[in-house]
C-alpha cells in the first residue's frame, strides 16, 4: 500500500502529526516496500538512456505544518540552571542566537537533517522564541548559553537542542530515513522478483481500431492452459469472461466491485478475465494479455498498466495497442532484459472522411453516431432528434455498464426503430456498435492534464483516431465506415487532426519523488480529495490507505458524502447492511421524471458500487454485497427505463426549469398563451432546428422573447405551443371554477392549497 507516499503523512493535520508520529513510523517500515500504484509510464526520448534515474529530490516541504510549543513558565522547584550558574541576560542570548542563525555550517548541518531553508527558518524562530519567552530553562541549555556568553563555548553548541526542537515542531524528521525509502520509486522492474525469475516472450499487437489485434491475442488466451485478460474497463472484462466461457474456457471474473467464480465448487479457474487494476502479479500463467497498453500514459490510471507490464507472471505477454507505444514498451523491455515481437496489423474495413459535414440534424440517416463531449449536448441533440420524429438511444461515461449494454443492444437491433445513436467518446472501447457514420458534434474536449487542472482543447489524434474508427466495423452490418462533423468549420480541423502522426508518449518528471527517467509519479488528486475528506474520522493506517484509493467520483455530491458516512460507519464498528443501506438511500426509489432525477439515480448507483467495492476489502463490515448487487441490478433497469424515455425526461425538465409553468401566476397564463399563438403563427413553416432566427424578438416583451428562444433552439414546435396552450387553458378553468365554488377569500384568510397539474 502506498500514502503517495510520505505527501499523506505531511497532509495530516498538525494536531494530529504528533500523536502519529510513532504509529506512522512503526507501521511504514514492514507494509511499505516499492509499490507500484503511485507509477505511471512515460516514454523516453529516442537518445536517452533506460538505465538514467532521477537524482536525490529534496521534497516539498510546503505541506509540512509546524506544530506550537509553548515556552515554559515558572518552575515549581524554581530555576536550577541559575542556581548553579548565574541568571541569564537575555539581551546576550539574543545576540548568541542571531550568530547561530547566520552560522552556514550550521545551515548546511541543518539540511543534513531534513531542514531545508524553509523549514531551518520556520524552526529557528519557534526556538529562539522559546528560549527568549521562557521563564525558565532545562538544566542543560541553561548551562550551554551560559557558557556561550561567556566564551567558555560556541555558538554551534546550541545546534543539538536546536535540533530536539525542531523535530518538536515538525515530527515528521523523525521519520525522515523512512520517508526517504518510501518515496524512492527508482528502478520498478526489481519490484516484482517472480517475473524477472522468468523469461518472458512479450508480443506487442499494434495496429489501429477495427484491425483485429485484439481478436489475435485472444486466441491465444482460449488456447492456453492458464490465462489472465487485463482491459480497461469492466465492459471490456465481463465480455471477455462471456465470450471464454461459450468457447468452453472456464473462466473467472474480477473487477474491483465484482468476483465470479464459475467453477461449482467455488475453486479458482485456470482462466481469469479482470480489470487491469485486479490482475495478479504473483500468480503464474501461460499467457497474459494486456488491452489498450497506450493507457499507460494516463495521469490517473497509467499505474496499473505499469504494474501489468512489468509484474505478470506469464510466459506469454501479449500486449494489445497504438503504434506510438511501441518505443516505450521495448525501452522498458529493454531494462528488464526481454526482447519484444512487434506484429502489426491493417484496418479490416475502409473508412473516409467526408468532404461535407452534416450541417442539420435533418440530414442524419440509419447508422449515424453523433459524438458529444458535455452531457448538456448530449440532452440538447437528443431532444431536436426526437422533435424530427426520429428515435435515438443514449451512451455516456456515468451510465451503468447494463444500461450501456442495453442503449447498445437497441441501436444494434435492425428491428429497433431506433436508428440514430448519440453518444460521448464513451464509445471509444468496450461497445460492439453497429456504426455507419461517426459525426462529431464538437471537436473541443475537456481534459485533465498531467497536473490535474481542467483544460479545454481539441481532441487528440489518438482520441479522434480511437472515435472515428468504430464506423464501418468489421462485424457490423455497415462495411464501410464514414467520418464528418456537425458544422463545416469543424471539417478543415478533423481532417488535419486526423493527418497527424500520433504524438509519441513524452517525458514528464515530478518533484517531489525520486524516479526513474521513463517514470512519472500519477496524479494523486482523487486520493489526496479522498484524505482530506474522512481526515477527522479515527481510522487505522491501513483502513484509512484502502478508503482514500476507493474510486469516487468527485464531482458528486452524494457520491463524496457516502465514502465520508461509510468511513463513519465504520469507525464505529458498525456494520453497514442492507437493511441500513435501504435507508441510507431511500430504497424504493422511483423512476426518474427528469434529467435531475436520472442523475440522482446514476449518483445511487456509483454509491452501490462504491459499498461493493469496499465489501471486497472489509468483508466483515459490509457484509451484504450480493443482496446490494440485487438491488444494484433493479436500481439498472430503473435507469435503463429512464435513459430509453431520455427526451421525455429532457421535455419535462425544458417545461419545468426553463418556462418554470409551476411558477406562473394564473394572470399571467392567458397572456402568455396569446404571446405563443402570435410567435406559432410566425415560425410556422420555418425549420425548427438547425435553422437561424428570421425575425429577433422584441427586447421588451418578456414571455415573447423566452418563446422565440426556445423556437429558435428547436426546444418549442407548433405543435408543443398547442398543447401548451390547451394545458394552461384547462388549469386556469379549473382554477376560476375553484374560485368562483369557495367565494372570496378575503386578505390573510389561508386556504388549501391546490395541486400541482400532473403533467
Amino acid at each position: 500500500m502506498s500514502f503517495s507516499r510520505a505527501l499523506l503523512w505531511a497532509r495530516l493535520p498538525a494536531g494530529r502529526q504528533a500523536g502519529h508520529r510513532a504509529a506512522i513510523c512503526s507501521a511504514l517500515r514492514p507494509h511499505f516496500g516499492p509499490f507500484p500504484g503511485v507509477l505511471g509510464q512515460v516514454s523516453v526520448l529516442a537518445t536517452a538512456s533506460s538505465s538514467a534515474s532521477g537524482g536525490s529530490k529534496i521534497p516539498n516541504t510546503s505541506l509540512f505544518v509546524p506544530l506550537t510549543v509553548k515556552p515554559q513558565g515558572p518552575s515549581a522547584d524554581g530555576d536550577v540552571g541559575a542556581e548553579l550558574t548565574r541568571p541569564l541576560d537575555k539581551n546576550e542570548v539574543k545576540k548568541v542566537l542571531d550568530k547561530f542563525y547566520k552560522r552556514k555550517e550550521i545551515q548546511k548541518l541543518g539540511a543534513d537533517y531534513g531542514l531545508d531553508a524553509r523549514l531551518f527558518h520556520q524552526a529557528f524562530i519557534s526556538f529562539r522564541n522559546y528560549i527568549m519567552q521562557s521563564h525558565s530553562l532545562d538544566v542543560d541549555i541553561h548551562i550551554v548559553l551560559n557558557d556561550i556568553c561567556f566564551g567558555a563555548a560556541h555558538a554551534d553548541d546550541l545546534f543539538p537542542f536546536f535540533l530536539r526542537h525542531a523535530k518538536q515542531i515538525f515530527p515528521v524528521l523523525d521519520c525522515k530515513d523512512d520517508l526517504r525509502k518510501i518515496s524512492d520509486l527508482r528502478i520498478p522492474p526489481n519490484w516484482y522478483p517472480d517475473a524477472r525469475a522468468m523469461q518472458r516472450k512479450i508480443i506487442f499487437h499494434s495496429g489501429p481500431t477495427n484491425s483485429g489485434k485484439t481478436y489475435h491475442a485472444i486466441q491465444k488466451y482460449f488456447s492456453a492452459k492458464s490465462g489472465v485478460y487485463c482491459g480497461p474497463l469492466k465492459l471490456l472484462a465481463h465480455e471477455i469472461f462471456e465470450k471464454s466461457n461459450a468457447a468452453g474456457v472456464p473462466c473467472d471474473l474480477v473487477t474491483g466491485e465484482e468476483r465470479v467464480t464459475v467453477q461449482p465448487n467455488g475453486k479458482q479457474a485456470s482462466h481469469v478475465s479482470c480489470t487491469v487494476e485486479m490482475c495478479s502479479v504473483t500468480t503464474p500463467y501461460e499467457v497474459a494479455v494486456i488491452d489498450e497498453i497506450q493507457m499507460i500514459r494516463d495521469p490517473a490510471r497509467g499505474w496499473a498498466w505499469t504494474r501489468a507490464l512489468l509484474g505478470l507472471c506469464a510466459e506469454e505477454v501479449h500486449l494489445c495497442g497504438e503504434p506510438a507505444a511501441i518505443d516505450l514498451v521495448m525501452e522498458l523491455m529493454y531494462t528488464t532484459g526481454e526482447e519484444v515481437e512487434v506484429r502489426d496489423y491493417k484496418r479490416l474495413t475502409p473508412i473516409s472522411v467526408l468532404d461535407h459535414a452534416l450541417e442539420s440534424l435533418d440530414n442524419l440517416r440509419p447508422g449515424d453516431c453523433i459524438v458529444c463531449f458535455s452531457k448538456n449536448d448530449i440532452y440538447s441533440v437528443s431532444r431536436q432528434i426526437e422533435i424530427r420524429g426520429l428515435e435515438s438511444a443514449v451512451i455516456y461515461g456515468s451510465l451503468p455498464p447494463g444500461t450501456k449494454l442495453a442503449q447498445a443492444k437497441k441501436f444494434n437491433d435492425p428491428n429497433d426503430p431506433c436508428k440514430i445513436l448519440v453518444a460521448t467518446d464513451a464509445i471509444g472501447m468496450g461497445l460492439n456498435l453497429s456504426i455507419r457514420r461517426i459525426i462529431f458534434y464538437s471537436l473541443i474536449k475537456p481534459s485533465i492534464n498531467e497536473k490535474g487542472e481542467r483544460e479545454l482543447e481539441p481532441i487528440t489524434t489518438s482520441q479522434a483516431l480511437q472515435i472515428a474508427g468504430r464506423a464501418g466495423r468489421f462485424s457490423s452490418r455497415f462495411k464501410e465506415g464514414e467520418v464528418t462533423t456537425m458544422n463545416h468549420e469543424d471539417l478543415s480541423l478533423l481532417k488535419e487532426i486526423l493527418k497527424r502522426p500520433v504524438d509519441p508518449i513524452r517525458d514528464i518528471f515530478v518533484d517531489f519523488s525520486q524516479v526513474d527517467g521513463q517514470y512519472f509519479v500519477c496524479n494523486m488528486d482523487d486520493f489526496k480529495f479522498s484524505a482530506e475528506l474522512i481526515q477527522h474520522i479515527p481510522l487505522s493506517l491501513r483502513v484509512r490507505y484502502v478508503f482514500c484509493t476507493a474510486p469516487i467520483n468527485k464531482k458528486q455530491p452524494f457520491v463524496c458524502s457516502s465514502l465520508l458516512q461509510f468511513a463513519r460507519q465504520y469507525s464505529r464498528n458498525e456494520p453497514l447492511t442492507f437493511a441500513w443501506l435501504r435507508r441510507y438511500i431511500k430504497w424504493p426509489l422511483l423512476p426518474p421524471k427528469n434529467i435531475k432525477d436520472l442523475m440522482d439515480l446514476e449518483a445511487v448507483h456509483d454509491v452501490l458500487d462504491l459499498y461493493l467495492w469496499l465489501s471486497y476489502r472489509f468483508m466483515d463490515m459490509f457484509p451484504d454485497a450480493s443482496l446490494i448487487r440485487d438491488l444494484q441490478k433493479e436500481l439498472d433497469g430503473i435507469i435503463q427505463d429512464g435513459v430509453h424515455n431520455i427526451t421525455k425526461l429532457i421535455k419535462m425538465s425544458e417545461t419545468h426549469k426553463l418556462l418554470n409553468l409551476e411558477g406562473f401566476p394564473s394572470g399571467s397564463q392567458s397572456r402568455l398563451s396569446g404571446t405563443l399563438k402570435s410567435q406559432a403563427r410566425r415560425t410556422r413553416g420555418t425549420k425548427a432546428l438547425g435553422s437561424k432566427a428570421t425575425e429577433p424578438p422584441s427586447p421588451d416583451a418578456g414571455e415573447l422573447s423566452l418563446a422565440s428562444r426556445l423556437v429558435q433552439q428547436g426546444l418549442l414546435t407548433p405543435d408543443m405551443l398547442k398543447q401548451l396552450e390547451k394545458e394552461w387553458m384547462t388549469q386556469q378553468t379549473e382554477h376560476n371554477k375553484e374560485k368562483t365554488e369557495s367565494g372570496t377569500h378575503p386578505k390573510g384568510t389561508r386556504r388549501k392549497k391546490k395541486e400541482p397539474d400532473s403533467d
